[in-house]
This record gives C-alpha cells, sequence and structure tokens, in this order.
C-alpha cells in the first residue's frame, strides 16, 4: 500500500486548511489554499476564509488559563477537546463556503496557553516552554487527511525562542530583490520581520515589537463594560487623547531595548499590565486607550530605528489592527520616511495572513523541508517543526 504523503507529494497541487487562533482569542481564522511545490518553489492561492468566533465562555476560558494561575490538567484536559472540536467546525464551515469537501492537508496552529521563552527554574533545571492546546485528532478523524501541528516546540528544544515562525513563510512570499520590506502583524502580539533586498533566509531578521492589540482590546473592554472586546474601527482611541507623561513611560518598556532575537506575549502584557496602566492616575479610561494605541504605534517605529540595518522602503501591516484606522494614523505618524501599506494595497488578506503561514508551514514539514528561520528564533539550526497525526 502506497504511504499517503507519496500520494500528495505526486500531486501537482494540494488543497491545504491552516487554522490559527492568536493570542487575541477572539476564534479561530480558517484558509483554504491550493499550494504548488515547496521551498523556494512554494506558489499559494487564497481560495476561501471563514472566521468563526469564540463565544464569550470560551475566550474567557482560554484567557483565564492563559494567565497561568487558573486550571488545573482536569481544565487543559477539557478545553484541548473543546477547541479540537471547535477547529473541526470551522474547517467544516470553511470547506462548505468553499464548495468542496476536499482538503488534502491541514495546518493547526492551536492555542496557545502559556509560552515561556526566558529560562526559569524548574525542579533544579532551567527550563523553558510552550504550549499550544486543540486536540488535532478531531480534524484527523473527520476530514481523513494528515494534520499537522504543535510547531514551535521543536524549534525551542533546537535552542530557539519558538516564535515567531511566520518569517519563513514571509520570506518564502514577500521578498524583493530591489527594495527592503518590513512586514508587520498586528494580532494580540506585534511581530516584525524585515526582509532586506535580495537577502537569504540567513539575513531575515524578526522578532515581537511589543503589544499589538492586546492591551487595547482589554481597554475597550473596560472602558465598554465587557460589550466590546476590541476597538471597532479604532472609534474610540479617535475620541481621546494621548497623555503624554504615560506615553512616556510606556515607552521605558525594558522589552522595547532589549536585541533580538526576542519574544513576548501574554504573560508580560496581560492583566498586570493594564492594571498599571489604569493605575496612572491621569486622564480618562479613554485617553488611557488612546495611549496604549499611540504606544503600539511608538513601538513599532522604535523597533525598526533601533534593530532594522536601515529603514525599509515599504511597511505592510496585516493582522487585526490593519483594521485599526487609528492605529495607521499613528503609525504613519511615527513612520513619516516609510511608505506604509497593508496587505489589501498588495492584493493579499490580512485576515488571512497568519493562518495561509500554518498552512504553508505544514505543506514545508510534509515535504520534510526545514521550515523555521534560525535567524529569527535564536535557533541553533534550521529543523522541520511540526508534529503530523495521520
Amino acid at each position: 500500500m502506497k504511504h499517503p504523503f507519496v500520494s500528495l507529494w505526486e500531486k501537482p497541487n494540494r488543497l491545504v486548511v491552516g487554522l490559527m487562533s492568536g493570542t487575541s482569542a477572539d476564534g479561530v481564522d480558517a484558509v483554504l489554499t491550493r499550494i504548488t511545490g515547496f521551498g523556494l518553489d512554494t506558489r499559494v492561492e487564497q481560495l476561501s476564509f471563514y472566521f468563526q468566533p469564540f463565544d464569550s465562555a470560551t475566550r474567557q476560558r482560554i484567557l483565564a488559563v492563559c494567565g497561568g494561575d487558573t486550571g488545573g490538567s482536569r481544565e487543559l484536559c477539557l478545553l484541548a477537546t473543546h477547541l479540537g472540536k471547535l477547529y473541526a467546525q470551522a474547517v467544516r464551515r470553511l470547506l462548505e463556503q468553499a464548495g468542496t469537501d476536499t482538503v488534502d492537508l491541514i495546518g493547526c496552529h492551536g492555542q496557545t496557553v502559556y509560552h515561556i521563552p526566558e529560562e526559569i527554574d524548574y525542579l533544579g533545571q532551567a527550563l523553558r516552554g510552550t504550549l499550544q492546546i486543540g486536540d488535532p485528532s478531531y480534524l484527523a478523524e473527520e476530514f481523513h487527511c494528515p494534520v499537522v501541528s504543535d510547531f514551535r516546540i521543536r524549534d525551542m528544544a533546537a535552542g530557539g525562542l519558538g516564535a515567531p515562525l511566520v518569517p519563513y513563510t514571509e520570506f518564502l512570499l514577500y521578498r524583493s530583490e530591489t527594495e527592503d520590506v518590513a512586514l508587520q502583524n498586528i494580532g494580540g502580539i506585534g511581530n516584525i520581520t524585515l526582509l532586506p533586498a535580495g537577502c537569504s533566509l540567513e539575513e531575515v531578521t524578526a522578532f515581537d515589537t511589543g503589544p499589538g492589540n492586546m492591551v487595547m482590546d482589554a481597554l475597550a473592554a473596560k472602558i465598554t463594560h465587557g460589550k466590546m472586546g476590541y476597538d471597532d474601527g479604532g472609534r474610540l482611541a479617535a475620541s481621546g487623547t494621548v497623555i503624554p507623561e504615560l506615553l512616556e513611560k510606556m515607552l521605558q518598556d525594558p522589552y522595547l531595548a532589549k536585541k533580538p532575537p526576542k519574544t513576548t506575549g501574554r504573560e508580560y502584557y496581560g492583566k498586570d499590565y493594564v492594571e498599571k496602566l489604569l493605575s496612572f492616575g491621569h486622564g480618562s479610561l479613554t485617553d488611557v486607550l488612546t495611549t496604549a494605541t499611540r504606544f503600539t504605534a511608538e513601538s513599532i517605529a522604535l523597533s525598526l530605528r533601533r534593530f532594522a540595518p536601515r529603514m525599509p522602503a515599504r511597511l505592510v501591516v496585516a493582522g487585526g489592527g490593519s483594521r485599526n484606522p487609528t492605529l495607521l494614523r499613528f503609525l504613519r505618524e511615527a513612520l513619516p520616511e516609510c511608505r506604509v501599506q497593508i496587505q489589501e494595497d498588495l492584493g493579499y488578506d490580512s485576515d488571512a495572513k497568519e493562518a495561509v503561514a500554518f498552512a504553508i508551514l505544514a505543506n514545508e514539514a510534509l515535504f520534510g523541508s526545514c521550515n523555521n528561520a534560525p535567524s529569527a528564533t535564536g535557533a541553533r539550526h534550521a529543523v522541520v517543526m511540526g508534529r503530523i497525526n495521520l
């Protein structure tokens, strides 16, 4: 009997689903792609995109577990199973929307519930770790295809931070022979990839710039007493005023000065961080949100000035933050020497970008092709990330 991988290798192209649920914990991005080739020969066509929001109870449970002090083994077991079934539901609806019941391969990032990029002492050892949950077996069982998941830990085993992972796919799809390009994703956390003109993979730089939407989302929920999970259209921030003293204090954040490779998450910019902002004592809640929005823009600009070899010609923004006109205005004001664009300006889909990335990473794993970017994650060498569930 022919191994299932051989059949997929021999196909001229593959229908690959990518799934992403990020640090904002707002839902599942599901994308159906047609991928031809692998490595530098990769070509991707987006066929359909579907967003499945988490209900409020699921989102609150995820955020509670992400805090690190809530839930034990029973909680993790049940939440992992619940998410696995929600991922399967998202794929089912994606395929219905696309008018097909066929899929060759699925790449599923899972939901990060804890990430420890820096060593801590545990049982006498200095350890780092990461945990993404959402059982892929439910996807494999329903769609009868290989499912690649749990990408980050393999990079960490090779000495990397397990993040950021998207730079490898950005190198394949966005590099230019003629100009420096920077790609900024603004999800819960902001992360940037620097692609010098004509670069090799070894020359790619990428790192987390700081909070993306995470702090803004928490403040928007506070202002609206939980009625809004984010600042829709940046309208709340547009109605406030930046508090200069608070912004200056935020820009003294030691994470911003830390040299790449570096990564951060909800463990750093979560509930305690937001509480400190709220205790500042000057300005209204809306003004604090406006200041936090400006801070996200300034942290990105600061990252480019500190760590880019030279200011790129273009900064292409993706993720939920690209839908926030107030944030984009602040970003353009902070970077007058750089052309700030969004994915749609290039004919791409901002919402689907990270889900597409995990479709590509799964395709690379299928072919046994190394799919991390050691210059971005700090890994000692290139590795094939992802566990495969048949």
